[in-house]
């Protein structure tokens, strides 16, 4: 099963210098036929996105993970720009593609409260509440790291509000550890993890912690870091253990290349027993 991927075309947070708050904007092509076509239409986007930032007078240098790094004022104008740049290249936002983001909540919340450039300091119940409008304006489908991985309390309410119509998606909330999403698990605090093997330190623990969700039902999204390499093991660790979903950065970067070629490659080799996966669905 090839993974759904997740392409970071607009970098803020720690990755970019534009001013955005939150850390990742993605694309989802969800309604492909398959990882090949989902990759051809994400580049389509890409550009048809560089071309509007260029019109617009926008800065198209790239951030860390190899999508641009544009000056906005505020975080929902990223998500109107990628739903328009998807409409430009010719596909319909929602059916054929959804957007995603990495909140990285935990670098922007200081003393109990969320400080996101433009507005007041929020406290949790506000972030969920700016999560669900996002949501009602826009083809978002999933949120990494939605609050603070300390607010637990938070982490609860924001599942138990919007887990129905949101991939919650715990980075800094689990570190890949079994221990910390079993927690999570228990207290019903988000609803996907992320993967990263050299966050927990080994592939044993990496496929310890992907079978507790599997079993608790979270959906898996295997990850690249930040400070990446030209390695490829992590396609392979996606496509292996059936996870589902893969991120990886944008269609730039050799580094982040290097992943999407080897799961082209992939997909060549299997021919008609690959087939391309579902948001959410793993290996029975």
């Amino acid at each position: 099963m090839l993974p759904v991927p997740l392409l970071n075309v607009i970098n803020g947070g720690r990755h970019a210098s534009g001013g955005l708050q939150i850390q990742e904007f993605m694309l989802m092509p969800v309604g492909a036929p398959s990882f090949s076509e989902a990759l051809r239409w994400s580049v389509e986007v890409y550009h048809a996105l560089r071309e509007i930032l260029v019109q617009r007078g926008l800065v198209v240098a790239v951030g860390d993970e190899g999508g641009f790094a544009p000056a906005l004022d505020r975080d929902e104008e990223a998500l109107a720009l990628l739903t328009r740049a998807v409409v430009a290249a010719g596909y319909v936002p929602g059916r054929d593609i959804r957007l995603a983001i990495d909140a990285a909540a935990s670098e922007f919340h200081r003393n109990g409260r969320y400080h996101l450039t433009g507005r007041p300091d929020l406290s949790a119940g506000e972030m969920i509440a700016l999560y669900r409008a996002w949501s009602d304006t826009c083809p978002l489908a999933s949120v990494e790291d939605g609050l603070a991985e300390d607010d637990w309390e938070g982490w609860q309410e924001l599942t138990r509000t919007l887990g129905d119509r949101l991939q919650l998606v715990g980075d800094d909330l689990f570190v890949t550890n079994p221990d910390r999403l079993q927690r999570g698990i228990s207290r019903g605090a988000a609803n996907a993890i992320l993967i990263k093997p050299n966050q927990i330190g080994t592939l044993s623990e990496t496929l310890e912690t992907m079978a507790l969700a599997r079993k608790s039902g979270y959906p898996t999204v295997v990850s690249h870091r930040s400070g990446e390499t030209d390695d490829t093991f992590i396609a392979d660790l996606a496509v292996g253990t059936a996870a589902g979903q893969i991120k990886t950065g944008a269609p730039c970067r050799g580094e982040r290349t290097a992943k999407y070629n080897r799961l082209l490659a992939i997909e060549e080799e299997a021919r008609d027993a690959a087939r391309y996966a579902l948001p959410g669905r793993s290996a029975p």
